[in-house]
């Protein structure tokens, strides 16, 4: 009998350096890969009252799958797809097939831990093996110079003992793929209106039509690295705000598996050898050891990265579960012109910034003193689950964990200056302008503390705060005597 083998797809939407394919299809004489579709993915989140991954998201993903059909397709396979609970569907299929395991990509965060280890003891009840791979990270996990236990808790920490000891593993070639038996049946992917969703528009003012898939990963990094030659000036551009190439725009590609950072992480050596070294490709290679960073983090800290006392366990007095406060936040409904243009951009797009990201996470929850919204910080992290295309939990928790002050690394100090930094980012208000179209009679020097100006000139530039724009929701001369008193000490 033919040694069968399911090759379970998660967040590794690939075939190049996708260790658990290839070995699946060295290991076996039929593999059958499958995406399971999980209902609860879209189903609503408890008390903000959007869906765990929203139409952004969705689109991605649907996006990503159809075009590893497609090349499954053109190798002689196909791509299954089943819908409903993952243990379920692929416990029966393995019954179905009489596979001797499944292979998968391993996690890192609680919810995908527990789903293996469900899938695990389901599987072997029925005598099948469930064989996990690391290899969603940069650096392996065995390769780390510490225990995940003793890992590090500052990034600085983390990154010099990994640049120190630790090395990158070489990319695996695509697995040679067999052929799919004839009596599988595939199934159909779901579609927007069968989730009850709609499909979202597209928005010409984004600063990149992200598609999903593998293809288009590679295609990104081909015309960034080698035919723009964006990467050489990757440093001084990223934190920007306009523009297809002021980033690398990978983090979609990498948070749905499309790109392998080792992969990415090659081709900026590559790149080094054959164009130029430099500042820029180095500080690209430390953004992907930022992103293990998270990773390592979640794998460590368990379910605390999701909780709002968060890993140092501090305290959770004094945050507010405001839902009016937070839906004008989420609204773009501030006040503040530079987070409501995020937060549209955000909800028009399913993208922003890392720059962005920061200030508005900084607006809604900074406290300690400072008269900022103090909402439930958990509600944010939450949001951004929902609308982000590149959401990635260990990140997109992680982060939010350093804004609140909850994170391990108690050193991080995310306050923003929202003034100093809009002026700084967005000096002529083209980015504001872009998003708050309201706003685009206003002066670049008068549009980022809007509020305090008089009247009778917001009136000239077509403004009424509170009729055509919101009164905002903090004081933003916080920010101006808050950068004098920086400037005396």
């Amino acid at each position: 009998m033919k040694k069968t083998i399911i090759y379970w797809f998660r967040n590794d939407l690939r075939l190049h350096d996708n260790e658990g394919l290839y070995r699946a299809y060295e290991d076996a004489d039929i593999v059958l890969p499958v995406f399971v579709f999980d209902p609860k993915s879209v189903a609503p989140l408890p008390d903000i009252d959007v869906p765990k991954a929203g139409p952004h998201r969705v689109r991605f993903l649907l996006e990503s799958l159809h075009d590893l059909r497609e090349s499954l397709r053109k190798r002689g396979s196909d791509l299954l797809i089943r819908i409903g609970d993952p243990v379920e569907e692929i416990a029966k299929l393995a019954q179905e097939q009489q596979a001797t395991a499944v292979y998968a990509g391993q996690e890192a965060t609680t919810e995908e831990i527990d789903l293996e280890q469900q899938l695990d003891k389901r599987l072997k009840s029925d005598g099948v093996d469930l064989r996990l791979f690391w290899m969603l990270s940069l650096y392996h996990i065995d390769d780390l110079p510490f225990d995940v236990s003793e890992l590090p808790d500052a990034y600085r920490d983390f990154r010099k003992g990994c640049e120190k000891e630790a090395h990158v593993r070489q990319a695996l070639p695509e697995p040679t793929i067999s052929p799919l038996p004839t009596d599988v049946t595939v199934g159909k992917l779901p579609t927007f209106a069968s989730l009850g969703m709609t499909k979202p528009s597209i928005d010409k003012r984004a600063a990149i039509q992200f598609t999903g898939g593998e293809t288009e990963a590679l295609a990104r990094l081909n015309d960034y690295f080698w035919t723009r030659d964006q990467l050489r000036n990757y440093k001084y551009t990223r934190n920007q705000l306009l523009g297809e190439d002021y980033s690398s725009k990978f983090s979609a590609w990498l948070a749905n598996g499309c790109l392998s950072p080792r992969h990415v992480y090659w081709e900026v050596k590559r790149y080094e050898q054959e164009r130029k070294k430099n500042v820029s490709t180095y500080w690209l290679v430390f953004e992907l050891i930022w992103r293990d960073y998270f990773r390592f983090q979640a794998a460590k800290q368990g379910a605390l990265l999701f909780q709002a006392k968060g890993p140092r366990k501090v305290s959770t007095e004094g945050w507010v579960k405001d839902k009016d406060l937070f839906a004008k936040w989420a609204a773009g409904q501030t006040g503040i012109p530079f987070v409501d243009a995020a937060m549209r951009e955000l909800n028009a797009t399913g993208y922003l910034s890392n720059r962005a990201r920061q200030n508005v996470a900084s607006l809604l929850i900074t406290r300690d003193g400072k008269p900022d919204l103090s909402v439930w910080w958990p509600w944010g992290a939450a949001y951004m689950e929902s609308r982000l295309i590149d959401y990635d939990p260990a990140s997109n928790w992680g982060n939010w964990n350093l804004v609140a002050k909850v994170g391990a690394d108690p050193r991080n100090d995310r306050y923003f200056n929202i003034y100093t930094q809009a002026t700084k980012y967005d000096a002529k208000g083209e980015y504001v302008r872009l998003w708050c179209p309201e706003l685009a009679a206003v002066p670049a020097d008068k549009l980022q503390l809007l509020s305090l100006n008089n009247p009778d000139e917001l009136a000239e530039w077509g403004v009424t705060l509170g009729r055509n724009y919101p009164e905002p929701l903090v004081d933003p001369q916080k920010w101006t005597r808050r950068k004098a008193k920086t400037a005396k000490q």
